[in-house]
């Protein structure tokens, strides 16, 4: 019989042992996010996803299954992968490696990303999955408000981290343990009696993350509860204002064969007149960055006409109008 970590425990079958309070809140997420269905848990061996795997298992019992994706991208990455399968067969969940290829280029941990929900999307529609959960938790949530506000981020990109939003087909990506500590999940592992993986990634101050991550260390009044409630309120607005821009839309936007008008936008606050230009923009198959779409704001409202991508926007009193953009001049 197979031997695991610490004091050589023979591996049995057990159902996880969680905190109450934990174990409560994360169910009553599961319940409300994926209320039918298997799920699936992105497990990489760190203490976060170690968590999620003992949490969802108790939630969820003989309806999960994990993946761990191997990115090939360090020489213990397959070791690790063989660890996670072990944790998961002490709790009776199948487990599946997920092998993928990461090109070379200075947006790595990019393309490692995009790799890593492809084949998890993938995974989940081949068995049938009705959403696929990651370990993000408070901090996480934390330290991308603070990176988002360090850029100049808008109420959508403050929001941070969201709940649930679409991974592949009917597949949903769902974030259940949002509202939980790391300190906390990194304990419920210990109590268990498992050793994570340390990724070495996580202390390169390179990536921003890890320097926001050495501030938030550094200054204790910087508490990652309150910056992560922030993000939900601000998740919140940015979900009420796009529910208000819908109707907005209707009275507002007036789509002809040649462009898009906006009629009467100055009644409206900034905001939702970003929205309405930036969903107009979009009508006609132009998708600025938040920059971009700051530059035409300020045009705009100087009176100027500019050109974005290619589209040509222009205004007229109190109307903007958006059409194609006359073909540039040959030199």
């Amino acid at each position: 019989m197979p031997l695991r970590r610490r004091g050589l425990r023979a591996i049995s079958r057990t159902p996880p042992e969680v905190p109450a309070g934990a174990g409560t809140t994360v169910a009553a997420t599961l319940d409300r996010l994926v209320p039918h269905g298997w799920i699936g848990l992105a497990v990489s061996g760190g203490p976060d996803s170690l968590a999620l795997l003992l949490l969802a298992a108790a939630a969820r019992p003989g309806a999960v299954r994990a993946a761990t994706v191997d990115h090939g991208l360090r020489a213990e990455s397959a070791a690790e992968a063989a660890m996670v399968a072990s944790c998961c067969d002490e709790l009776g969940v199948p487990h599946d490696v997920l092998t993928v290829t990461v090109g070379a280029g200075a947006s790595l941990q990019a393309q490692a990303r995009e790799a890593r929900y492809a084949a998890l999307g993938g995974w989940a529609e081949r068995h049938g999955l009705a959403a696929v959960a990651t370990a993000h938790h408070a901090d996480d949530q934390a330290e991308t408000l603070l990176m988002r506000l360090v850029r100049g981020s808008g109420v959508g990109g403050l929001g941070g981290i969201r709940e649930e939003r679409p991974l592949s087909g009917a597949v949903r990506l769902v974030r259940p343990l949002l509202a939980l500590r790391k300190a906390d999940l990194g304990a419920l592992v210990e109590a268990r009696g498992w050793s994570a993986v340390d990724d070495p990634a996580n202390r390169d101050d390179r990536h921003d993350r890890t320097r926001i991550r050495v501030l938030l260390t550094a200054n204790p009044w910087l508490d990652p509860e309150r910056l992560a409630r922030s993000a939900r309120a601000l998740a919140d607005a940015d979900e009420a204002l796009d529910t208000q821009l819908h109707a907005l839309a209707a009275e507002h936007l007036r789509p002809d064969p040649t462009g898009v008008s906006i009629s009467d936008v100055y009644v409206l606050p900034r905001e939702l007149r970003r929205r309405l230009l930036l969903k107009a923009l979009e009508l006609c198959e132009t998708r600025p960055s938040g920059p971009e779409l700051d530059r035409v704001l300020a045009a705009l409202d100087a009176g100027r006409t500019i050109t974005i991508g290619s589209a040509l926007v222009s205004r007229k009193l109190g109307n903007w109008r958006i059409e194609p953009a006359p073909p540039r001049r040959k030199v």
